[in-house]
């Protein structure tokens, strides 16, 4: 009976119903036709489906008779707003696989796409690393369509549009641009969405991490992060009103914010729920923590090889005892110590913590003092820096900033000052000539000057009324 109608051995030639349990052929007799339903057992809201089937099986003879096609069909007898029909049996089935359900009726030219997705998911909770003091609660999750309507909820303008496309030759993964028309850029938005549209990938393993990589042409050497993530709706929101956009994907709990750089990734949602003062000491201490954490490592050893001196009275910080291991090392080493911490961190057990505390205290404690590993002045200095870098709302500039440390620290202990400073301009030769994503220098406002937009970028200025 099946070969009478249209579409249902293509669909079986596809789609593995027999081999996957999950995936389900319902069939079903609507007014006197043959009609069958696809859908992935797990998307689908069981009891609407079934609601929905008993409504159809009512249907008559002579009622059917009286919808000659799906479009009719679609507008006179199904009780649900998100439906759609397409002739393709391969858009239908992506859609299927995506989590719409599949109806074929015989005698139709076309496959009815019914929307009843009721995905697993957690609740919209406040981003672990973006708390804030003040700030909204609430965080995206790892379904698209919730996130959208986040910002929507924050931003209820007709111009705000969110596209939708799909990346993947096999995971057909749902990715959407959100952008508020006559404000963004269409030339940049333009050619990312046509660079998005191009690509040419099998999956999207990890999801935004992987899109970003394939978007980004840039060498991998280079440590500057091209784009920012974010999990605050509220901060999604901010930026696209300044003329941004977002590329959100589906099974990502992170917004991907774009065009994006250095001054964008230093800022912090803190920084505007408080008044303009507090505001702007908030931002006078995350920057200066960020200088700290760049240079202070490779000023001290410069000062412990006497090339620079401190005044009388800070000669206090440098070492007062002879030291087996020299600072150049002691430094790495608790560089690697830092970092290896921080990752068994992400990955002992809630149970275990006590014992992490207990290992890491005899690493950066008094024990390795004793035993002639460090002095404490370098263990005081990494813990002042490795708190400096918490304070950073970029995991991934605070790494960029580790990079930046390193590779002046190698050069303060192999070439002393002229080594340190031959690093130093050719980081900021780098940080200058390099580009975001969508080709604006990474340094703007700075480079190329604007000096009203780098004063709202330094500073935190008091929001004003639009002039009339």
């Amino acid at each position: 009976m099946s070969n009478k109608i249209k579409f249902v051995q293509d669909i079986r030639s596809i789609l593995p119903i027999k081999e996957s349990f999950d995936i389900v052929e319902r069939n079903i007799d609507i007014g006197g036709r043959d009609s069958y339903l696809y859908f992935i057992d797990g998307f689908v809201d069981s009891d609407m489906l079934q609601e929905m089937i008993t409504i159809f099986q009512e249907i008559t003879v002579s009622e059917m008779d009286e919808y000659p096609t799906a479009t009719d069909f679609i507008k006179y007898r199904i009780p649900h707003i998100q439906i759609s029909e397409v002739a393709d049996v391969n858009l239908a089935v992506t859609d299927i696989l995506a989590g719409h359900v599949g109806f074929i009726i015989e005698g139709y030219d076309s496959i009815i796409l019914i929307d009843l997705r009721l995905y697993p998911v957690r609740g919209v909770e406040e981003p672990e690393k973006e708390k804030s003091l003040r700030g909204a609660r609430d965080g995206f999750v790892e379904t698209l369509i919730f996130n959208t309507a986040l910002i929507r909820r924050r931003i209820r303008d007709p111009r705000l549009v969110f596209t939708s496309l799909k990346v993947g030759n096999i995971s057909n993964t749902d990715v959407s641009i959100g952008y508020i028309k006559g404000i963004v850029d269409e030339e940049i938005l333009n050619k990312m969405i046509e660079k998005i549209n191009k690509l040419d990938i099998d999956t999207l393993t990890v999801s935004d991490q992987t899109l970003v990589e394939v978007l980004d042409n840039s060498r991998w050497l280079n440590p500057f992060p091209k784009i920012r993530y974010s999990g605050r709706p509220d901060v999604v929101a901010a930026h696209l009103t300044e003329g941004k956009f977002v590329i959100l994907v589906d099974n990502s709990p992170n917004a991907i914010l774009l065009p994006i750089g250095f001054f964008d990734l230093i800022q912090d949602a803190d920084e505007f729920y408080f008044p303009v003062m507090t505001g702007n000491f908030f931002k006078f201490i995350r920057n200066t923590t960020m200088m700290a954490s760049v240079f202070l490592t490779p000023l001290y050893l410069l000062v412990d090889k006497e090339i620079l001196h401190l005044p009388a009275s800070w000669e206090f910080i440098l070492p007062q005892e002879d030291y087996a291991l020299p600072l150049f090392w002691q430094f790495l080493i608790l560089e690697i110590a830092l970092d290896g911490l921080n990752l068994a961190s992400l990955n002992t057990p809630s149970s275990l913590g006590m014992s992490l505390s207990v290992i890491g205290a005899l690493l950066l404690g008094e024990q390795s003092v004793q035993a002639g590993w460090f002095i404490p002045q370098t263990i005081v200095l990494m813990a002042v820096i490795a708190l400096a870098a918490f304070s950073q709302p970029s995991i991934e500039l605070a790494y960029a900033n580790k990079f930046l440390r390193i590779f002046l620290l190698i050069g303060a202990h192999l070439f002393s000052l002229w080594g340190f400073l031959i690093v130093l301009v050719i980081e900021i030769l780098i940080l200058a000539f390099t580009k975001t994503i969508t080709g604006i220098p990474y340094l703007y406002p700075l480079v190329p000057f604007d000096k009203k937009k780098l004063i709202k970028v330094l500073f935190r200025v008091r929001t004003k009324q639009n002039s009339n």
